[in-house]
């Protein structure tokens, strides 16, 4: 039987020598293996394990559920924000009522193109929308991203060199495998009648589409924010406000 990777995590109320030691012994008396440790703010632990037992997982659920010194938070199949919590030691904001939607600030780019890459490695394609500021890192942060998923990125729209408006694209760019880039903005305000069919013909090829400005994207298209499959919004700090009033009159100023 092959073996199963979990995540736990948990709460430590006191955090005494040889905490962690008598817990590693525990996993290790159930043949249970740990992958990854690390600490995952406010005093707790998350651990990346692997068992090939079912029962052994239930049976830590149960004894670490009766120590006093530690609360047991969280076991089961790790998820994406599991992973990247214990690769950076701090989980990702997400919204508490829009469970697509996940806030970074930029000093957080590296966890968000590490996040951005794991969407990029998935199976089947997903529709990604980027909300920001100018010059916050959006489009740096997809590239980056595509690099560390070892995949090609075309941009159909885009404003990181210089304006970029695409009308058609070689054969090698039409591929599924690869990640296409849309700047919402440049596409439905400067975009012509070709650069329209051609964004309209790439977002229905089954392959993985990010849109930045998405909610000016979806004003002029069939699409609606309920298509997307994740919303990233990423701001100078926390209390930046994005304003897309002011997005649209620094365009018009090209």
């Amino acid at each position: 039987m092959e073996k199963k990777e979990w995540y736990m995590e948990y709460q430590i109320h006191e955090n005494r020598p040889g905490l962690l030691g008598e817990i590693a012994s525990l996993l290790g008396m159930l043949r249970i293996n740990i992958i990854t440790i690390n600490g995952v703010e406010h005093q707790r632990r998350g651990l990346l394990i692997k068992s090939q037992s079912d029962e052994a997982m239930q049976r830590l659920k149960h004894i670490m559920e009766t120590m006093d010194v530690i609360t047991l938070l969280k076991i089961r199949e790790p998820k994406l924000r599991d992973r990247l919590a214990i690769r950076h030691g701090r989980y990702i904001e997400r919204d508490e009522d829009e469970k697509k939607i996940f806030r970074f600030v930029r000093d957080e780019l590296g966890i968000l193109v590490d996040f951005m890459a794991e969407i990029f490695m998935k199976e089947g394609h997903r529709l990604v929308g980027i909300r920001g500021m100018p010059r916050v890192g959006k489009t740096e942060s997809v590239v980056a991203a595509s690099v560390c998923a070892n995949r090609k990125w075309s941009f159909l729209s885009s404003t990181m060199l210089k304006q970029t408006i695409r009308s058609q694209l070689a054969d090698d760019e039409m591929l599924e495998d690869n990640i296409y880039i849309i700047d919402g903005i440049v596409s439905t305000m400067r975009g012509s009648e070709k650069h329209r069919m051609l964004v309209a013909e790439m977002m229905r090829l089954p392959a993985t589409k990010v849109v930045e400005h998405p909610d000016i994207f979806i004003r002029s298209t069939e699409y609606t924010l309920d298509d997307f499959d994740y919303i990233i919004e990423l701001r100078s700090d926390e209390n930046q406000v994005i304003s897309y009033e002011e997005v649209e009159q620094n365009y018009s100023a090209f």
